[in-house]
């Protein structure tokens, strides 16, 4: 495995091409054919082509996105990164009407990288602050 190959390089361009870029063909590059992607919606995502599905619906509703590597963590084949996500909601593909709210949240995903390319993917992020920064859900009573 090449430094370019590593799980934590791997991890940090996806996020820097496929997010931040806006770069769609740095998907196939990136992920395995067979890649399986838990979190992100209620089914798991098999592949591409899939993922290329979300992966629009949420370009469309978040412009601009950006996506900040915080800090990874590595442990052979697999790479935890902790995520800071700033975006604008402008754009009406997740359910509702665009609001041009800003929106500020953290989340995290755990990759496991073969061969240079994500084979399997978990995510955690925060849609509900998301949500809630739309107005689309209301925020909790303080304690």
């Amino acid at each position: 495995m090449t430094d370019i190959d590593s799980p934590d390089s791997v991890v940090r361009r996806w996020f820097d091409e496929v997010w931040n870029a806006g770069r769609e063909d740095s998907i196939e590059r990136l992920m395995a054919p067979n890649a399986l992607v838990h979190g992100l919606g209620d089914e798991v995502m098999i592949g591409p082509a899939q993922f290329t599905t979300y992966y629009r619906a949420m370009r469309t509703a978040l412009r601009p996105i950006e996506v900040t590597v915080v800090r990874t963590v590595v442990e052979g084949e697999m790479v935890v990164a902790h995520c800071h996500v700033t975006a604008r909601h402008s754009g009406a593909s997740l359910g509702g009407p665009q609001t041009g709210r800003t929106v500020d949240f953290w989340g995290m995903t755990m990759a496991r990288v073969v061969d240079g390319q994500i084979v399997e993917g978990w995510n955690s992020f925060d849609f509900l602050k998301m949500f809630q920064q739309f107005g689309w859900v209301p925020n909790p009573p303080s304690p």
